[in-house]
């Protein structure tokens, strides 16, 4: 089952990459122009803090919660998501998962998984099936919190982290950056990260030191930048195109594999 999303997935980066399909809004359809897009960043004040007392609701059980009942004191890899994205969330969430699950540490133990929904329009339901769809792992799944919450927690929260984000009213969709925001168990902002560029070695070691309450220097946290697709040009970055790229060859050499099993299978019956 869970090679199967795998190989769903991987398909759907090597469409990306074949089709020239965009991972965010496509220039065609954007309606925002490049000063607009420009406000699109991530950039963290000094000594950046979330407010632990912002009231969300926990899409899994449906129930009210705090920030910071659901970081736990753990150190934490915070999502802001757009539960009804469909273009650069889903794979943001499904990678993440797969570097959460190639650290071996625990969820709920030695790390707490967060989604904050940037569009206070999305309901619990939105929540749980992003959740449900793209984690991939039932067990990280089970211990995940997928949160929703009004326009000024969702505010007050993005201010706290300089996460600057643009609606674009005409396709009714967000630009906004793909970033994961490591958090220290009392709230302060350790890193930022790129979910689509994570590996299990390199996340366990941000995990470890952010749960020691180290903190990454700025320019640890601005490096996510550098990253992405360019909504604007319609080009993407040297980054995203060696993701592609080692999709594609992961997914070839896995469609590769799958013939030659299913062309013995009848020989050896």
């Amino acid at each position: 089952m869970r090679r199967a999303r795998r190989l769903r997935l991987a398909a759907s980066l090597l469409a990306l990459l074949v089709l020239g399909l965009p991972l965010a809004v496509a220039p065609a359809a954007a309606r925002l122009n490049r000063i607009e897009l420009a406000r699109v960043s991530v950039a963290p004040p000094s000594s950046a803090r979330v407010p632990l007392d912002l009231a969300f609701t926990d899409a899994s059980g449906d129930r009210p919660t705090t920030l910071g009942a659901a970081l736990g004191g753990r150190p934490t890899l915070m999502l802001p998501v757009d539960y009804t994205c469909g273009n650069v969330c889903d794979p943001m969430l499904a990678m993440s998962g797969a570097a959460l699950a190639a650290t071996r540490l625990v969820a709920g133990r030695d790390y707490s998984l967060i989604l904050v929904g940037i569009d206070p329009r999305d309901d619990a339901a939105a929540a749980r099936h992003m959740l449900g769809t793209e984690l991939g792992d039932p067990a990280l799944e089970a211990k995940a919190a997928a949160l929703v919450g009004d326009a000024g927690a969702v505010d007050r929260l993005t201010r706290a982290l300089g996460y600057d984000f643009v609606y674009d009213a005409g396709t009714d969709s967000f630009a906004h950056p793909a970033a994961a925001i490591l958090l220290a168990g009392d709230g302060r902002v350790a890193r930022v990260l790129s979910p689509l560029a994570l590996n299990g070695g390199d996340l366990r070691l941000a995990l470890v030191e952010a749960g020691e309450g180290r903190t990454g220097s700025l320019s640890d946290r601005l490096v996510l930048l550098c990253y992405g697709y360019d909504a604007a040009t319609g080009i993407y970055t040297p980054m995203i195109r060696r993701i592609l790229s080692i999709a594609a060859a992961a997914t070839i050499l896995a469609m590769a594999g799958g013939i030659v099993f299913l062309a013995r299978r009848p020989r050896q019956a």
